[in-house]
């Protein structure tokens, strides 16, 4: 069966998930009206030097508690089963592959990350596959790409919630622009406050924040045993919510 409507699609390390990966995804479903939002942990980072200080079954767990109550969203496991890096245009083409048009496909990222767009695997050919999805981000309007990105303007076109685009204005792969406010967290500073002991509160959602705490995740520096291990309740939760 040929798939319908618009699915969005938010990759991440998510180490952890916090609000602001929350914020992205929610943001772009509001501009672009989406029919299915799949957020997909990372297994090799392409852009990270350090490798996940939690394990692939901590962090899709992670994502799965911080979505549990956000109707619409969810979790997918692709990535995890790749051997290499996790490369946006490999995702890209397994969509594809189960019959999605690029036209149908809405790849969601911060402004921060996409304006190193030309850095990314398979450039520029790969804004070709499907449409992406630019948030605004703390420190970086996701206006002000168009001018740190010239050569890519005219491909350049602003989405909001009160006028979410027609089915002809995503016939042809486009770069959406959504202008929205997202917290000022980062996975870094989470990473950091655990290990020193300081609460995360008001970061993460809580379901993350009880997982991260149980597990003593980030307790030690990336690579022990404790911080990288996979857990029983961990891997459970990855079979249950398998995709």
């Amino acid at each position: 069966m040929t798939p319908t409507g618009r699915i969005g699609l938010l990759g991440g390390t998510f180490d952890p998930f916090h609000h602001g990966h929350l914020a992205l995804a929610l943001s772009a479903d509001a501009a672009l009206d989406l029919d299915a939002l799949h957020l997909i942990p990372a297994h090799i980072p392409p852009h990270r030097s350090q490798q996940p200080g939690a394990s692939a079954e901590h962090r899709f767990a992670m994502v799965a508690l911080g979505i549990a109550e956000t109707p619409g969203l969810v979790v997918d496991d692709r990535e995890l089963h790749d051997d290499g890096p996790s490369y946006t245009s490999r995702t890209l083409a397994s969509f594809t592959t189960l019959g999605w048009k690029a036209s149908q496909i809405f790849f969601i990222t911060g402004a921060d990350a996409f304006a190193e767009i030309e850095t990314w695997h398979d450039y520029p050919a790969i804004l070709d596959r499907a449409h992406f999805v630019i948030v605004s981000r703390p420190g970086r309007d996701v206006m002000s790409l168009m001018a740190d990105l010239p050569a890519l303007a005219p491909r350049m076109r602003v989405a909001t919630k009160k006028a979410p685009p027609s089915a002809a204005d995503t016939a042809t792969p486009s770069i959406w622009l959504v202008q929205a406010t997202t917290p000022a967290v980062s996975a870094s500073a989470i990473r950091s406050a655990v290990a020193d002991g300081r609460s995360i509160t008001g970061q993460t959602p809580p379901l993350v924040e009880q997982h991260i705490l149980r597990h003593g995740l980030y307790g030690r520096s990336p690579g022990s045993s404790q911080a990288a291990g996979p857990s029983g309740a961990a891997s459970g939760l990855h079979a249950k919510e398998h995709v």
